[in-house]
């Protein structure tokens, strides 16, 4: 099979390895958003950030109909919580950190001063009784910053509130995957910021206003989606997240559905999926010979699309996924060209998008 030729230049990806190996934890993802906004620009008419820090660029901006595109910025992390007199640290979930992945791990603490280096420890299999092997969970897993004491711990600029993030970054496993930390859901802002590159250098004319929609809180509960709905009050919102790619060891797809990361985008149904709107996405997706795969969700999707559904008099809204390995972990895997074809999915379904169009499923 001829490879198909890539639609990301190079400055695309000077930007995704950018935006991806920069820190951009729940409440605390500024950094990550100018880093974001600063590549957006030349493609929009303007931009504006809300004040917890999800940000937004618009082409036709005066346009009456409105039409979102929207990702989540931020990455699961850990707080600090308590400093034991000998210097140890307990920690606090920001988000869905897995408590089982962090023994041997390396952090960084957030300070005001900089970045504090530490790990997690843990005991040497040579120590542990095998009888009663203790699994990691909140109770015990600690951070060891090489201090003696508390006062030397919060001599460094750490204390109780301080944010702690994972520093593995990005890089490419067999030319076929993008593996790293924060692929859920920093790919997503990066495929948006993609969707609005192309159609500035397609010179492709939207009859609607869109907003480019980068959304702050997400891993604590749809938080920015939710605030930033109501300030849009948008027609339509197309939402792009990961979801679970179900082929590896321990996974079960009777419980999460037959997925596969390298067949494409996911489209969903769900309560929250408006059947009309995802009835354009498909049919673009056929015309456009897009592969793609279908996913179930039950009372939720547990994405932004759930949000900006209900966040006024009731959005128009749907949810485009992206096969995602490992979710939660430092090693997030993604296949490439899904990649590039959801960006393609979204772009020529705002394209199928007409003006003023109706998606009420009753009329």
């Amino acid at each position: 099979m001829k490879k198909q030729k890539s639609i990301l230049d190079a400055a695309s990806q000077t930007f995704l390895y950018k935006y991806l190996n920069n820190p951009s934890p729940t409440g605390f993802e500024s950094a990550g958003q100018k880093i974001w906004l600063n590549y957006l620009r030349p493609f929009v008419d303007e931009t504006f950030v809300d004040t917890y820090g999800t940000a937004v660029g618009v082409i036709n901006p005066t346009a009456p109909y409105k039409v979102v595109i929207e990702a989540h910025a931020d990455e699961i992390s850990w707080f600090v919580h308590y400093i034991t007199k000998d210097g140890f640290i307990y920690l606090k979930r920001n988000g869905g950190s897995d408590h089982q992945i962090a023994p041997s791990k390396r952090v960084h603490i957030h300070t005001e001063r900089g970045i504090v280096p530490a790990v997690f420890g843990w005991p040497a299999i040579h120590v542990r009784d095998a009888a009663k092997e203790e699994t990691p969970s909140l109770k015990n897993i600690f951070l060891d910053l090489g201090c003696k004491s508390d006062k030397e711990v919060e001599s460094l600029g750490v204390h109780v509130g301080c944010v702690v993030t994972y520093p593995d970054e990005l890089m490419e496993l067999n030319s076929r995957y993008y593996v790293g930390r924060a692929l859920d859901n920093r790919i997503g802002g990066f495929m948006i910021a993609q969707v609005a590159r192309l159609l500035k250098q397609e010179r492709r004319k939207l009859p609607f206003g869109l907003y480019i929609v980068n959304a702050v809180q997400e891993e604590v509960g749809l938080n920015g989606a939710t605030m930033i709905a109501r300030r849009i009050n948008p027609n339509v919102a197309i939402v792009t997240d990961v979801c679970h790619d179900t082929q590896t060891p321990m996974m079960s797809k009777i419980s999460s559905g037959d997925i596969a990361c390298g067949k494409g985008p996911v489209l969903s149904y769900a309560p929250a999926v408006q059947n009309n709107l995802l009835k354009v996405i498909i049919d673009t997706a056929k015309k456009q010979k897009l592969a793609f795969q279908r996913q179930a969700s039950s009372r939720v999707t547990g994405t932004d699309t759930d949000a900006f559904a209900y966040a006024t008099d009731g959005i128009a809204s749907a949810l485009i996924s992206l096969p995602l390995r490992y979710m939660h972990t430092t090693v997030e895997t993604v296949n490439k060209q899904d990649v590039e074809d959801v960006i393609q999915l979204i772009k020529y379904s705002l394209l199928a998008i007409k003006n003023n169009q109706d998606f009420r499923y009753i009329k």
